[in-house]
């Protein structure tokens, strides 16, 4: 108890009065609070009263405490200042300048000076308050000069740089150069820009023309793959490679060479039994693999039309093997359902990928789902199927008899739309479509003359569908023995004609003019021999071919350099 208290009570006790209270107060005991009586409860929230507001003298307390810290801090802060050497007070006042008597001055200055542009209205103010506290872009003191002038780079030197120099005179290339170049031989390699490296970036014009094209492209019908009139006749201009299986040689004959659909790679299979896959480069073409398949010498092989699978038949076998690129696996397919065939060696596959296409005995065709290996129906021609191929559309098939005569089938209905003799043509041996879908090429021995001569017939493919006896747009009779092998490139605008009977009997076939192009084979240079099998690369526009030697030759035809 406080002493005052004591003191006042003592008082009270002697003089026998009451210790007085502060008005407004009650005993503890009529509070409930005393001994003997329960405690009450609170009173309701509703009944209690509001706590008091601050009042405006509070205020103003609250408002001199904080004027009050604020001198001394100032005070301290003029104590320090006194402390310090006059040299360091000096310093401080060319850097931070003036700001004794406001620090917020000084932070602001610290902070630099907002950019003042013209802001984004749809920035938030976030955005903008952060945009303006970046310091200005100050310029640079001073520029070297040696800076300016383009370094270049050695080409002699470096043997990978060395194999990119087009002439002598490019033994040094500025680094822009050399990065064009580095570009251009990655294009070439890939066989165009990749669908990651393409832009995106399409304004608003762009879009509304692309739609204008889809529109009045769904709007009409016919050929839209048009032929290019970049490709001049007489004379092709094109480049000797090595030869596609350089790093993999071998004396057997070559049965198949193919390029892939979608890759830089070729594949070249013979009768060593074995199907080896290259990375087409024009310069090393470096081996990728080799499958080998033991006693089953290749009759031939094909890619399928997503790339993802090899099929390869054998000269002497029923059986048909499937390599699966992706997993890696070889599948024996020992007996193709449905088909009685004691030996599969011929066969096509169709451009959509759909359906596989087998050459029987005794004028059969037969038609498989590519997909299961299963027989969907077979057709039948008069005499022996001598050559068959499918439409551009994969919706016709056309086959080639003994007898000189060329059937077309309807695909779905497995019907004969059509038959019509080939002109002049004692037996067919190859037929080819373009992949535009407008010729029709014939290749067949022929008697002119009392001598056998090699021709190749053309023909527009709508004419194939509705006449008996077409006339062909134009006969080329530039071999003397067999035609063999027919293939027309990506574009519909060279056909390459071959017969395995003669050495260097090939020609390449400039179309629409029909000529053959002068300057091809060149003879001093490449001993081309037998050729069995030949195939021009989707994109990149290499040619290549398989001779009688185990050599498959390539070449590089400059018209698609931009291709």
């Amino acid at each position: 108890m406080p002493p005052e208290r004591r003191r006042r009570m003592k008082l009270d006790r002697r003089t026998g009065a009451k210790p007085k209270r502060k008005p407004g107060t009650r005993p503890d005991w009529k509070a409930g609070a005393g001994p003997g009586r329960p405690p009450q409860k609170p009173a309701p929230s509703s009944q209690r009263k509001p706590p008091a507001r601050p009042s405006a003298a509070a205020a103003a307390i609250a408002v001199a405490a904080a004027e009050e810290e604020r001198r001394l801090r100032q005070r301290n802060r003029l104590t320090l200042e006194e402390d310090k050497p006059a040299v360091e007070r000096c310093l401080e006042e060319l850097v931070f300048g003036d700001v004794e008597n406001d620090e917020d001055a000084l932070l602001r200055r610290l902070r630099g000076p907002r950019v003042q542009g013209h802001e984004d209205s749809g920035d938030s103010e976030v955005e903008n308050e952060a945009k303006g506290n970046f310091p200005p872009q100050k310029k640079p003191v001073w520029v070297d000069e040696d800076d300016e002038d383009e370094e270049m780079v050695d080409m002699m030197n470096n043997r990978f740089r060395k194999d990119m120099m087009k002439n002598a005179s490019e033994s040094k290339l500025s680094k822009d150069s050399l990065k064009k170049r580095l570009k251009e031989e990655f294009q070439h390699a890939m066989g165009g820009v990749p669908a990651w490296a393409e832009t995106t970036k399409r304004t608003a014009s762009s879009d509304d023309e692309s739609e204008e094209d889809e529109d009045d492209l769904l709007q009409r019908t016919g050929n839209f793959i048009s032929t290019s009139t970049s490709l001049p006749r007489g004379i092709l201009k094109m480049k000797n490679c090595q030869p596609a299986n350089a790093e993999r040689p071998t004396v057997a004959r070559i049965s198949s060479v193919q390029f892939h659909p979608g890759a830089q790679i070729v594949m070249v299979a013979g009768l060593d039994n074995a199907v080896s896959l290259f990375q087409v480069d024009g310069k090393t073409n470096p081996k990728i693999q080799s499958i080998y398949l033991e006693r089953f010498p290749i009759f031939k092989a094909c890619f399928s039309a997503n790339g993802e699978e090899v099929l390869a038949t054998s000269t002497h076998s029923k059986v048909l093997y499937v390599y699966d690129m992706l997993a890696g696996k070889l599948i024996p397919v020992h007996q193709l359902r449905g088909l009685k065939e004691k030996i599969v060696r011929s066969f096509e596959v169709s451009s959509d990928g759909s359906f596989l296409l087998i050459n029987g005995i005794a004028g059969y065709l037969h038609l498989l789902a590519m997909k299961t290996k299963e027989l969907i129906g077979s057709m039948k021609i008069n005499g022996r199927v001598a050559a068959s191929t499918f439409s551009s559309d994969s919706k016709k098939v056309y086959a080639s008899s003994g007898d000189g005569e060329v059937y077309v089938w309807d695909v779905n209905s497995r019907k004969c739309l059509n038959r019509f003799v080939d002109e002049g043509s004692l037996y067919g041996l190859s037929i080819a479509t373009s992949r535009n879908g407008q010729y029709v090429a014939c290749g067949f021995l022929s008697l002119m003359r009392s001598s056998n001569c090699g021709v190749v017939n053309i023909y527009n493919q709508d004419s194939c569908l509705q006449e008996t006896n077409p006339k062909p747009i134009k006969a080329i009779m530039n071999l003397v023995t067999g035609v063999t092998s027919l293939t027309f490139n990506p574009t519909s605008e060279i056909l390459a004609i071959a017969s395995e009977k003669m050495k260097e009997a090939v020609r390449l076939v400039h179309l629409p003019s029909c000529t053959v192009f002068s300057n091809f084979p060149v003879v001093k240079k490449k001993n081309i021999s037998h050729v069995h099998t030949m195939d021009f690369s989707p994109r990149s526009g290499y040619f290549a071919l398989g001779n009688e030697k185990g050599k498959a030759l390539m070449y590089r035809l400059h018209h698609y350099s931009d291709f």
